[in-house]
């Protein structure tokens, strides 16, 4: 069946084309509602991940990594007042109701240890906050900023601001646990907002950016998916000019969303911030198919041409380019697969399925539902010609000193790659819209950080956690880490051993330091393990048979790089001074440092295997080595202007700079292949290559400038969003997208004309 007959076909059965589509869409549909929204940042990690394996297996030990941390900073004065103290004991005796609590860390129910007549006693460093003298609470402020424990983690180095550190052992449901927690901490808090109006809280911590992960996603599908639909259909409107037109191409956006969100139901996707913007992307490249058919059509109309002439024409010109492109793209977002996140395979592959998707609707169902439309040609489209006939004799006039240009302009873009520093911060993940954001942001600049390095410390035999010259290893690794300038505090088990040696001999500062006796350290241990109060043990410190103890480093605000170049000093240091006494770091921070190069290095692969893959269609499509040759440069060239102009102007990208290139290499080809059927079809008539590219700028010109400009202002959507990967994802395509067509417009026209003189 030749494409006239197919067309024909489509147009006389166009009601029964219509009814299908709209009805395999419902069908597919109905199972949106079977979409899931994750609050898990750990849906980010693939179960096989080394370094989520390793995070896994510490938390085994020593305990859940799921926290809270919530900060009490008086607007006036010290943390260390009657109002502010009471604040805290109110909070950490409400702390214990919260649902899956399992220990509450505070100033108020810190163990203060004292040793009188060769007895151990342990008890609350603060007692009745409500009761205390200006004396006793200067003796509180100068012992709480004295104890290494807590001084830079539970209160300020300065004394300003306090914290209360809530632990959770969650259940397998974590989405729900994590709303449940949250919303029962923000009722408590109101309260303590409306008993202490002069006291700020704020409350930051893994499980509220558990929490903040699920409003990310649900503000990105409720506010930007709608928001790019609005911006599309304007855009059309304006470019089109024409309403039927619009309504036609708005019609097939539906179709494909519906269809592709539908088929996620169906396959019990469970969506994040990370994968939320499909239905954007996909909406956005359904118009570009649908607009090259639209523009083309109303093209033929303003020759002269009836409307079912034009449609048939327009699918005639366009089905063969438009099927190239939706390979291309498919492929492009395939290659997703090869990701280390489980996420961007989500969003690969769902993508793919809908740019499939659009590809059978624009078709099928917008040729029977264009020729049911009451479409005019607006006067202006006319002069939209004009124009591009105009600037196809000006390339091929100009098309030396253009390719002279686009070099120089080339190399001058592509110089600000290495610029480009690949890091990650999850506390930088949203923006300050989010109430989490600017909490972290408090607690980072006024209490502790939050990034943490989780060392597992070893000892040689069960018990050996006691013996003097493993605690001197840990004592002297846990100063090498507060000598660096990146630390802001460490939790070592040394210190516990210090301070128990000190007031076992009248807290006498002589004695801070390590016994000397393995059995006298096994005795404090013990000693003080009896004394602890519920809920204050030793459990999340040290592991079942005391054969190895847990060290946490807390990092100042630094990126992956930065983290991960500390965490290799670490473990330089402890193979030159002590052996065996870790494995390495761990902990959420470090495996998030991690993923970035992580995808790098499986992207790779996968986006050669793409490249390779659609440069081998574009070959056998053309029938020509050198065209599919010459079209790779148009279509690798806008990523790395991209990417260049990024080095400049940002210097720096995340998780997203790993998947970006295999995305917009995808879309990019789609302009390319348009401009490169038509020409090719233009030399297949008997046209020069400088007269088959004037024809291709008048025959696709106008059409191509569309699709570009609602591509960009779709992914540019994406600039609103308050998660840092979708917003560097949608800035870095639009950019990938101008940069093509100028691409397109200015290099892959001058570079036909240079290596296909021949006549004909």
């Amino acid at each position: 069946m030749t494409l006239s007959q197919y067309t024909a076909t489509i147009l006389n059965h166009r009601w029964a084309i219509i009814g299908i589509a709209v009805s395999c869409m419902l069908a597919m549909a109905a199972g949106s509602g079977g979409i899931g929204v994750t609050n898990d940042y750990r849906s980010l990690f693939d179960d096989d991940n080394p370094q989520f394996i390793a995070f896994e297996d510490f938390e085994n030990t020593f305990g859940t990594s799921q926290t809270m941390l919530v900060a009490i900073a008086p607007r006036n004065g010290s943390v260390f007042s009657r109002d502010a103290l009471g604040a805290i004991q109110e909070l950490t005796e409400a702390a214990w109701e919260t649902p899956y609590s399992i220990r509450v860390d505070s100033l108020t129910n810190h163990s203060r240890i004292e040793g009188r007549d060769n007895e151990l006693i342990v008890e609350p460093l603060i007692d009745d906050a409500g009761t205390l003298d200006n004396a006793k609470l200067l003796r509180i402020r100068e012992t709480a900023l004295d104890i290494p424990e807590i001084s830079g983690r539970l209160v300020s180095h300065d004394g300003k601001v306090g914290g209360l550190a809530i632990s959770f052992a969650l259940p397998d449901n974590r989405d729900a646990a994590v709303a449940e927690i949250t919303d029962h901490v923000n009722v408590a808090l109101g309260e303590a907002r409306a008993r202490h109006p002069g006291i700020a809280f704020h409350v930051t911590g893994y499980v509220p950016l558990n929490r903040t992960f699920a409003e990310a996603t649900l503000n990105d599908l409720q506010t930007l998916a709608p928001f790019a639909l609005l911006v599309i259909v304007i855009v059309a409107v304006f470019l089109l000019r024409s309403v039927p037109a619009t309504v036609a191409t708005v019609s097939v956006i539906g179709l494909v969303v519906g269809t592709t969100l539908g088929f996620a139901g169906w396959a019990g996707i469970v969506l994040s911030p990370a994968s939320s913007g499909v239905p954007i992307i996909v909406m956005t490249i359904a118009v570009a198919h649908s607009i090259h058919i639209v523009t083309t059509a109303l093209a033929s109309m303003s020759k002269g041409m009836n409307r079912n002439a034009a449609i048939t024409e327009s699918i005639q010109i366009n089905a063969w380019p438009v099927f190239l492109t939706s390979l291309t793209t498919a492929i492009g977002f395939l290659s997703l697969n090869a990701s280390d996140s489980p996420q961007f395979r989500i969003l690969g592959n769902l993508v793919a399925f809908g740019v499939l998707c659009a590809f059978v609707y624009a078709t099928t169902f917008l040729p029977a539902l264009l020729s049911l439309l009451p479409m005019r040609v607006h006067s202006g489209r006319r002069k939209h010609h004009a124009f591009f006939d105009r600037f196809g004799i000006f390339v091929v006039n100009y098309r030396r000193g253009l390719l002279c240009c686009s070099a120089i302009v080339s190399v001058a873009m592509v110089s600000g790659i290495p610029r480009i520093e690949l890091t990650d911060n999850w506390t930088r993940y949203f923006s300050e819209r989010y109430q989490f954001r600017q909490d972290t942001d408090f607690v980072i600049d006024n209490l502790t950080g939050m990034e943490t390095l989780e060392f597992s410390l070893i000892s040689e035999r069960e018990g050996g956690i006691t013996e003097p010259a493993y605690l001197r290893k840990v004592a002297d690794f846990a100063d090498w880490f507060r000598a660096q300038p990146e630390v802001s505090h460490v939790h070592a088990f040394s210190d516990i051993m210090k301070h128990l040696n000190r007031s076992m001999h009248g807290d006498n500062s002589e004695f801070y330091r390590i016994p000397d006796n393995p059995e006298l350290s096994a005795q404090y241990l013990i000693l003080y393990e009896l004394s602890l109060p519920f809920g204050s043990d030793l459990n999340n410190r040290l592991d079942v048979t005391k054969s190895a103890t847990r060290m946490t480093v807390t990092m100042r605000n630094l990126a992956s790089e930065d983290q991960r170049e500390l965490a290799d000093r670490a473990l330089a240091w402890i193979g030159e001074h002590a052996p065996g006494l870790t494995g390495g770091a761990t902990g959420a921070s470090i495996v998030f440092a991690h993923l970035s190069n992580r995808n790098i290095e499986s992207m790779v692969s996968g986006t050669i295997i793409a490249v390779a893959i659609i440069s081998m269609i574009l070959v056998v499509a053309f029938r020509s080595m050198r065209l599919g040759i010459v079209s790779l440069l148009p279509n690798l060239l806008p990523v790395a202007l991209a990417l260049g102009l990024w080095g400049y102007l940002v210097g720096q990208v995340g998780l997203v700079g790993s998947v970006v290139a295999a995305i917009a290499f995808g879309i990019v080809v789609d302009d390319t292949v348009h401009f490169l059927s038509n020409y090719v079809r233009a030399r297949r008539e008997g046209l020069s290559a400088p007269e088959a590219v004037c024809a291709t700028f008048s025959t696709t010109g106008q059409a191509l400038w569309t699709t570009t400009a609602v591509l960009c202002l779709g992914f540019l959507v994406f600039a609103m969003s308050g998660f840092e990967l979708s917003r560097s994802l949608g800035l870095l395509v639009a950019m990938t997208l101008t940069f093509a067509l100028l691409a397109d417009f200015l290099l892959l026209p001058p570079l036909l004309m240079a290596i296909d003189s021949r006549k004909t």
